[in-house]
């Protein structure tokens, strides 16, 4: 199974991305999930935290990046980020609804970090696409 990065928002000293394992689906139901994990590293916390999503959860990721702007994947279901445009951008990890423990990154983007998360986005189509 292998694992493609969603996104990453990463400067010299911290990251945040979002790795997706492309290989079967869990199917729960008719929707079909996927593991991934929101991964954090910076000087003060390195964690990784497990979600789950779906081909609706990356169509919402396009349009989150349409606008820049994101609270990603919607739904309150597990783990969540929030994207915050501003000079550092701000990323907010969310943990699952259960503990409320939430850290916020600033990251001193790259002036590419939008079309290079567009790029990623599309990787992971097409793997999802392949695994299926």
């Amino acid at each position: 199974m292998q694992t493609f990065e969603l996104f990453r928002f990463a400067d010299a000293v911290q990251s945040v991305a979002v790795e997706v394992r492309c290989g079967g689906p869990l199917t729960m139901g008719e929707d079909r999930y996927y593991p991934a994990e929101i991964v954090l590293k910076s000087d003060f916390v390195n964690s990784r935290v497990g979600l789950q999503i779906s081909t609706e959860d990356l169509d919402e990721w396009e349009r989150c990046l349409a606008h820049e702007a994101a609270q990603w994947p919607a739904g309150g279901r597990s783990a969540w980020v929030d994207v915050t445009p501003d000079d550092p951008v701000e990323v907010t990890v969310h943990d699952s609804p259960s503990t409320q423990i939430a850290v916020r990154v600033p990251i001193d983007v790259a002036p590419e970090w939008l079309e290079q998360n567009r790029l990623r986005l599309d990787r992971v189509r097409a793997a999802l696409s392949a695994s299926s």
